[in-house]
């Protein structure tokens, strides 16, 4: 058996010890009902009883216990003590903030945090837990303008994609990740939920459930990444499984679902060996899907459907035309664009 495969089947032998720690007290005071952490506790459970994702909630909860941490150290526990100087002196707090490796957070970093205190304040008024909003004039950092990530060529995808070593039973299912990534344009939080019955074998499309915004969505998977995943239900996740009521598509050694991390610095990994020197992984293939697809004449519309955005403007921002585009574009349209269209109109 392959070298990988051998991996895998050691990684086992510890899968039932896996489990981690008890969940420790996180210090905050929570002596009676009016305290900031009582409250805030208070706020995460009308989010979840209104069906807010539990991913908004976990977001919100690591911004939050932030601002506990830094309120708490300067004796501020109650919700009536904090004023806006008050939160303007922690959004400087935020601004001057050095990360273990010498590195600010990042100014979306920094607007999340704030962005979450001025939505647990916001609840507090609105439901008449405070009578006045400290952050409602709260002026947040400025978006830094995001340049778009080049598209891979599809020379270079094509060496992505050929790296795994498909003679090992973890390579062709590591083809086969690599394959619908970018067959599909998926995001690595939509792959890593997949579950079998989401594959429609027969008719070669995938259900993605609960994406961004928590809409579901059905996509074409495509002929040749399904015939991947055919492989890789035959030959590989059997080899893999451990529990038979494990639904996941995509397996790791320990028999389990994927983390969201976990594949994105994978796919980072595998990049780097392929030689592709770029910034991002996962979504840099979802940005070559939809490029290439409109290079190739596909509307943008259905991109938009592909992909799963709310607004067509976001897909505009992912799927900006190509500059050969636009040259061929210019030299079929324009006027003046070629020398002997110039002449005849001078003529």
């Amino acid at each position: 058996m392959s070298k990988g495969y051998e991996k895998a089947r050691q990684m086992r032998t510890y899968a039932d010890k896996k489990g981690g720690f008890a969940a420790r007290p996180d210090g905050f005071d929570r002596s009676n009902t009016f305290t900031m952490a009582s409250r805030i506790d208070e706020w995460f459970q009308w989010l979840e009883e209104r069906n807010y994702s539990a991913k908004t909630v976990a977001s919100h909860t690591w911004a939050l216990r932030s601002f506990l941490q830094w309120a708490q150290e300067r004796d501020l526990r109650n919700p009536e003590q904090i004023t806006k100087p008050i939160l303007e002196s922690y959004q400087r707090w935020l601004y001057r903030y050095r990360k273990a490796d010498g590195n600010p957070l990042g100014v979306s970093t920094q607007r999340a945090r704030l962005g979450a205190i001025q939505r647990f304040f916001g609840w507090l008024c609105k439901t008449n837990r405070l009578h006045a909003n400290p952050a409602a004039d709260l002026e947040l950092p400025r978006k830094t303008h995001k340049s778009l990530p080049k598209a891979l060529s599809q020379q270079e995808v094509a060496s992505l994609l050929n790296l795994p070593d498909i003679t090992d039973p973890l390579g062709v299912r590591d083809r086969t990740i690599l394959e619908l990534f970018y067959a599909t344009g998926i995001r690595r939080s939509e792959l890593i939920r997949i579950d079998l019955e989401d594959i429609h074998r027969e008719t070669g499309l995938l259900m993605i459930r609960k994406g961004k915004g928590g809409k579901d969505r059905v996509v074409p998977i495509g002929e040749r990444a399904l015939s991947w995943i055919n492989r890789y239900l035959e030959e590989t996740r059997p080899l893999l499984r451990v529990d038979l009521n494990e639904h996941a598509l995509f397996l790791s050694g320990y028999g389990g679902r994927f983390s969201a991390q976990y594949i994105g610095n994978w796919v980072r990994k595998t990049m780097d060996k392929a030689g592709i020197a770029r910034i991002g992984s996962c979504h840099l293939l979802r940005h070559s899907c939809a490029t290439h697809m409109l290079e190739n004449g596909a509307d943008i519309r259905f991109i938009q459907q592909l992909l799963g955005h709310a607004r067509l403007d976001t897909t505009q921002i992912y799927t900006d035309v190509s500059i050969v585009q636009l040259r061929e574009v210019h030299a079929r349209t324009h006027p003046y664009a070629t020398l002997k269209s110039a002449k005849k109109t001078e003529g």
